[in-house]
Formats: structure tokens, sequence, C-alpha cells
């Protein structure tokens, strides 16, 4: 074991008689050094020191956590150095606000953004250990639901990787999104305990801490000057203490800050109330409080857990602008130039009560005029909205509001009071649209309509892909539109090509960049330069020898983990996605029944032998999805047990979807299914993901799918089903999903299988519910677009055959996906909404290499 070395000098080392003088060198500080050596001693370093362990009865948990604690180091001196820069230069900062942030695991990326993955590799492997073994013992935070934390963690390494001085808030559950088990084929969930070992990424900052208040009431009164204050008073305080992770840019210096925030009671322990022998009541206050931050997405199917939810909306909302507010009074006196400094972006509707929670703190606490605190609020705040389905668009009661957050209700109630003022002028006479456009909704129980509100206070509202922004403007929005259009644009969502090839994919990574260079990882417009490769069939034959490999990767982590059988030479047809009926995972599971019921007639049929992978997660309360699951689960259980099809057509429904299974998956697709009903997806971001790693797509017009069909060209997609219009159109003259089902015999056969019981043995009338709504709703519109699906998957099958000519599609959509880089879309914002300009980091002469 070496000792920490001393940092450089310029004094001459002292001699001693007989021993040659030492050669004056630098010593790379163990904390910050670069170099192997240093790296090496660093690592062991923190086994002994920071975890009290030896090399030789150490853990592999131990020795991730070494090896973390190791380049964390690294990262907190380049996040020191860019947080310095940030405020010598006085840069716009962004503020991202967002209930989720599904990061998935750190080490790889971070390494990989310091440019030092191969040789931490080589250096463990040097010391008998493997970099991948390491790397599984990550804990992995599920702190987001599906694409819309994913896509916020996206967001956070493009800002840094591009040099923008971006800030994530959020809050840190002590429990992610839930673990899946599979029992009996139904979804079982458990609790997501990511914290239970630590988080070796994590810095506590209790110094930030901030107070939020809860109920009360408030109190009209006068300051000394004679002027009318509102006062928020006899309120339940809850603590928020903010916990920081770096987030590092891609070899570049850049290390960001995303801050989570954690509900602490304001008085944890009463010892009066402990010592009369009331034990559960001593620590009542810090239950209630903690409850805030104990769980991502709370059942809302009851009053307790819609409270819940509010109140999650409103602490790391309270907690973010507060902290932003503190940053900038640093360094201003007053709030003339707070818009100029600062971006404020909502990520969909969770944290729309910035809106009126900016307006507090403004004008109560730091007596800014209405009107000019009006204006800093709506320069400040950008809205993203995330969704087209209504029930989405949070509304919260207003009777929730008096008891919760009383003073917000009477702000909102102003801003709504000068707002409609406004609509009014400007559409006289027009009361039907004064009613659509109000923030307080009307009926047997008045709402807060916290899109609109989320509308009406930013200056900048955009959709996440061409189609959703269009529908967004000509129908869930269109009143807001016509009075403000300029305030409305499109900002088509992207991912990250470090985590999503680079990373996941390394064989695919490093053949593009022996193709083409590496300079792709940061400018995935240059992917571009391959497609003129698709015609190459050296290279295609490489393409498709590294999608044989991934696949046959996959199938034995299957059969390792799961006890799963695929054959690496089928289709891979893969869907995961959250769980919902919009996506239609059920359309898929009855295409399975069809194809696998023409196999049984015909075994030609499966001349291209298909497995079917499902992954995704239902929430806990929603039903109909939960028995989706099961169904698919039966339907693979009858499927994989019929020796008739000599495992021809195998279906998987894969446990406990998250982003590092994501990783596994998407380099090993052949299919990509997009399948939603037109007009119900906002954009999509796995679709990008597969498309990126050449996999081909089945998909409807919807959401994001329009782009890539666009840019990759309809010779390469599987396009099928309904557009928007028409399913508008269908929905208006009315849609009989009965008489598709009595018109359509291979459709009814399908359906009357599943009615039967014929996949649930055991409970016959189980999936009847499912058919049930099918032929009395159908409201997703499954049945009207099945004969054209099963249409396109028989297509696909003999596009399968030729494999010269799929691998050569497979080119051709990794060639065409630089516009999906996550890095563009980060430019549109900064340079169309916040306002912001990169800011470069610079390290030289300062001490640590």
């Amino acid at each position: 074991m070496t000792t920490r070395a001393a940092s450089k000098s310029s004094t001459p080392p002292p001699t001693t008689p007989g021993v040659e003088p030492r050669v004056d060198a630098r010593i790379e500080d163990d904390r910050t050094g670069m170099d192997d050596a240093t790296l090496k001693r660093a690592f062991l370093d923190h086994l002994s020191y920071s975890l009290g362990k030896r090399a030789a009865n150490s853990t592999d948990l131990d020795r991730f956590f070494a090896l973390a604690l190791t380049v964390r180091d690294r990262l907190t001196y380049r996040w020191a150095q860019t947080q310095e820069t940030y405020s010598k230069v006085d840069a716009k900062r962004v503020y991202y606000l967002s209930a989720e942030f599904l990061l998935g695991r750190a080490l790889a990326n971070n390494l990989q953004a310091l440019g030092i993955y191969d040789r931490s590799k080589e250096l463990l492997r040097g010391a008998g250990l493997e970099l991948s073994d390491l790397l599984e013992d990550e804990p992995e935070p599920g702190l987001g639901n599906g694409g819309l934390g994913r896509l916020a963690a996206c967001f956070l390494d493009s800002m840094a990787t591009l040099g923008y001085a971006g800030y994530g808030y959020g809050i840190r559950y002590e429990f992610g999104i839930f673990e899946q088990e599979i029992k009996g084929g139904w979804q079982v969930e458990r609790p997501d305990e990511w914290l239970r070992f630590g988080n070796p990424w994590e810095f506590v900052r209790p110094e930030y801490a901030v107070n939020v208040s809860f109920g009360g009431r408030v109190e009209a009164t006068h300051d000394d000057k004679g002027q009318p204050v509102a006062r928020w008073v006899d309120t339940h305080t809850v603590l928020g203490v903010p916990f920081d992770t770096p987030i590092a840019g891609f070899r570049n210096d850049t290390v960001n800050t995303l801050r989570l925030w954690q509900a602490r009671a304001g008085n944890e322990f009463d010892l009066k109330v402990f010592n009369d022998g009331d034990y559960v009541r001593a620590v009542e206050d810090k239950n209630s409080s903690e409850v805030i931050s104990k769980v991502l997405y709370p059942n809302d199917q009851n009053q307790a857990g819609r409270d819940l939810r509010l109140k999650q909306e409103y602490f790391f909302v309270a907690c973010a602008l507060h902290d932003i507010v503190r940053r900038y009074k640093k360094t201003h006196k007053t709030f003339d130039e707070f818009a100029k400094h600062n971006a404020i972006q909502l990520n969909d509707t969770h944290p729309a009560i910035a809106v009126a929670e900016l307006m507090r703190v403004l004008v109560d606490l730091h007596r800014v005029p209405w009107d000019r605190a009006w204006e800093v609020t709506v320069a400040t705040l950008g809205y993203t909205n995330h969704t087209l389905l209504s029930e989405a668009l949070e509304r919260w009661p207003v009777a929730m509001f008096e008891r919760l957050l009383p003073r917000h209700l009477q702000i909102i109630y102003e801003i709504n009071r000068r707002f409609i003022r406004s609509v009014i002028a400007r559409f006289p006479g027009d009361d039907a649209r004064v009613r659509r456009m109000s923030i307080i909704e009307e009926g047997a129980e008045k709402k807060v309509a916290m899109a609109h509100l989320a509308v009406v206070g930013s200056h900048a509202v955009n959709g996440v892909a061409a189609l959703h922004s269009d529908l967004l403007v000509r129908d869930v929005l269109r009143d807001f539109a016509e009075m403000q259009p300029a305030k409305f644009s499109n900002k088509t969502n992207g991912v990250t090509p470090r985590r999503w090839l680079w990373h996941c994919n390394p064989r695919l990574a490093a053949l593009i960049s022996e193709a083409i260079g590496p300079e792709w990882v940061t400018d995935l417009d240059r992917l571009e330069k391959l497609a003129p490769l698709a015609d190459d069939a050296a290279f295609v034959e490489k393409v498709a020898a590294i999608k044989k490999q991934n696949k046959a990767d996959f199938a034995g982590y299957a059969a390792a983990t799961w006890g799963f059988r695929f054959d690496p030479d089928s289709l891979f047809d893969v869907q995961i996605k959250r769980l919902h009926e919009y996506k239609r995972q059920l359309l898929n599971a009855l295409h399975v029944i069809r194809l696998y019921l023409d196999a049984k007639r015909d075994p030609k049929v499966l001349a291209a032998p298909r497995t079917v992978l499902f992954g995704a997660k239902a929430a806990p309360g929603y039903r109909a999805a939960k028995l989706i699951i099961k169904l698919i689960n039966g339907v693979a259980d009858v499927i994989n047990g019929d020796v008739d099809l000599e495992g021809r057509l195998r279906v998987a429904f894969l446990p406990n979807y998250r982003v590092s299974l994501a990783e596994r998956i998407i380099p090993a697709a052949d299919l990509s299914e997009q399948i939603s009903t037109a007009g119900k997806e906002a954009s999509g971001t796995g679709n990008m993901k597969l498309s990126m790693n050449g996999a081909l797509t089945i998909g409807t017009l919807d959401g994001a799918n329009v782009e890539i069909r666009e840019a990759v060209g309809e010779e390469n997609f599987f396009l099928f089903g309904l557009t928007a219009d028409q399913v508008q159109d269908l929905q208006r003259t009315g849609y009989s999903p009965r008489a598709v089902y009595d018109g359509n015999p291979r459709l009814r056969e399908v359906i009357d299988l599943v009615a039967s019981g014929f996949f649930s043995a055991d409970d016959p009338a189980l999936f009847r519910p499912l058919t049930d709504h099918l032929l009395a709703h159908d409201t997703y519109m499954l049945l009207e677009d099945f004969d054209a699906y099963v249409a396109c998957q028989k297509d696909v099958s003999d596009a399968y055959l030729d494999r010269a000519s799929w691998h050569r599609k497979a080119v051709l959509n990794i060639a065409r996906m630089g516009r999906f880089s996550s890095d563009r879309t980060i430019r549109e914002y900064a340079k169309e909404i916040w306002g912001a300009e990169p800011v470069k980091i610079d390290l030289r002469g300062h001490d640590g290499g």
C-alpha cells in the first residue's frame, strides 16, 4: 500500500548521505490524478480507509463502492471547478424541474465520461477482477416510471455534455418505482430499496435545507408602510434536505448538479410526549413529514394518496424555487434581472404549482409588486407538455388547495381573475371560451386545472414531437394557442447516444467509430456518413454479425436469469415500455394468438421463427393493465409449451423492466413495436433507442414515429393503422367495435379464444373484462386496427427471410437517427426558450491534472 502523495512543490527534496537525490517529479494527487498508478492507489486507499476492508476480504459490493468513490473524487474536482466557472462568468442557469429522474446506473457512464473506462477495466483485470462484475453490483435508482424520467436523465446528460449551466431538481424518493415479480402470471410489487446499501454518488447538503409549509390559514394584514400583506400562518412545516449528485459531461470536464430533496420533520421527536408514555405520538410529526419523499407516485385511488401527490409536487417545487432565489440573491439585490439569469423548465404538469409559488415568493416574501412579479414569473418559466390524455392533465380539487395550500389558492384565483379579464377583452361575448380557458374548472366539484396554470404562467409552451405539438395547438390547448400563438413551439424529444449506443452497444459503437471516426458520440448527425455503407455488403455483414452476437448474449442472460430459452436466429420482436392500454400491448398479444392459431394449421407461417418479448410495469392500481400482463403470461405458457411449434414461436414477459434491462434488450432487438393508437402517444423515446441500435420499427403514425419514418425512409419502416385524424373522425361519427368483431371471423376467433378461458384454465372467465371492454368500447381501437396490424406483421416476417435486405434497412435506420439525439433537443431549448449559452470549463493550471 502506497501512502498518499504530497502535492507538487518547488522545494527540492531533502537528501540523505549516501543516497542519490530523488528526481523532482510530480506525483499526481490520489483524489484527482488520472494516470494508472494513481487510479490503482486511490482504489486501494478507498477500499482500506473509506470502507475499512483489505482486498483479501472485500466483497464485490465493497469493490464497487471503492471504484465509485475513486471516480467520484475526480468528478468532484471538476464539479467544483464547473460551479466556480459558472459563478465567475455569471452564466445563465437552466433549472429542470421534474417529478422523475430515471438515471440508471452511474458508474459505467461516469467512467466513460472521464475517458477511463477501458483503463479501469484493464487495471481491475490485472488485479484478478472484472469490471462487469462490479457494474452489476451497483444499486439502480428507480426514481421514475418510464419515458418522462428517462427523458429528464437524457437532458441532464446533454446539458452537461454541451456545457450549459444546467441543474435538475426533484425528489429523493426513499423507495423508487417498485420492483416487479411475476408470480403465477400476475405482477407482484415489491419495494425498491435502492438506498439499502447507501449511495456513493450523492452529497447531503444540510446547510441548504428549506422549510416548506402546508395547511394553516392566510391572514390579511399591512406592512410598516401601510401596504396590504398576506401572511400564511399556523402552518405545518416540513424540512427539505438536499442531496446532490454530480452529472458528468462527456469528456469536457463539465460536471453539473442534480439536487434531490428529502423530506424530514421540522420537529422530529417530542421528548415530553415520549416520557409521558405515548411513544407513537412522539414520532408522529416525523412520520407524517417523511412520507412525502417516501414513495414515487403513491396510489391516488384514495384521498390520502391524492393529498400526498399534491404535497410531493409542492414540496420539491418550493424547495427548488427557494434554492434558485437564494443562489440569485447572493449576487443581485433586486429581481430586475432574475429572468435574464435564470430559466426554469417545468417537465409536464407535476411542477406546475411553480407558477403560484414563484409569485408567492416574489410578492409575499420579497415585496415585489404584483405586476412586476408576474412579468418576472412568466419570463422565467417554460412548460413542456407530455401528454394528450385528458386524465393525465392534472386537476386538483379546490377543496384540497384550501386545506393544504390556502395562500396558493388565493394567488391562483387572482391569476385567473386577471387572465379571464384578458380573454374577455380579446374575445368579447364568447362565454364558452372563457369557461374552457379558466384555470378554475366549474362543476359539481371545482378544480384547479394545472396545465392551464402552467400555460398561463409560462412564456413558452412546447410539445415533444411534431404531431403531438400540432395536436396540442389544434385540440388540447387550442384556445390558448389561438390567443397567444407565438408562445407555442415543438421540441421533438431525443435520447443521449452516450448511454443508448456508445455504452449499451459497444460492439456496434466500435464498428461505427472504425467506419466514420469517434466524433459521432457528441455529434450524432455524423451517423449520416454510414448511409453509403448500406450498399457495402461487407459492412452490412459486420452489422448483422454484431446483432447476432448481441442476441446470443441476451439469450444467454435470459436463460441464466429466468430460465427462458430463445433461439438467437429467430426474429426478436420487442415491446418494452410502461404498460398502458393506449400503448396497446394487448394488440400485440392478440396478434401473437392469431399467429399461433395460423401456425397450428400451417407450420410454414413460421418460416421466419419469432421470439416475442414484452417488458412493462403496470401501475399498482391499474387493474386492466395488470390483467393484460396476466394474459401475456398465459399466452406464453400455452405457446411455449406446445411441442407442435418446435420452438419456432416463443413468448416471454421479462420481469422488472428497468434501465439496466433496457440496455441489454435494445442492442438485441430486431423489431421495435411502437403501436400506440394514433394521437395518443406524445413522442416516445424507446422508438429512438431501438432504431438507433438497428431495430426496424412496426408502428402507427403516432408521436415521434412520424418523424422517425420520415428520417429513415418509408421503405425502412413497417407502417399500419389509422391516422390521428381518422381516429378522431371515427370517434365523432360513431365507432362500433362489436360490428368490427361480427364482420371479421379471424379476429372473432382470437377474441373468443381469450374469452373462453383457453389461456386461463383455472378461471375460464378471468379475461372476460378485457374482451367485454373491447366489444363494448374498445377505447383505443384495437379491433379496428387488428387486420392492418396482422397484415403488416406478415410483411415483417417476409422481410426477415431476406437477411441481407433486412440488415441493409437496419444500417439505414442507424445512419439516419442523428436528429434524435437529446443534444439536438437541448440546443433547441437553449436557443429558442432558455436563451442560454454554453460555458467552457478549463482545468488547466489547477492542481490535480
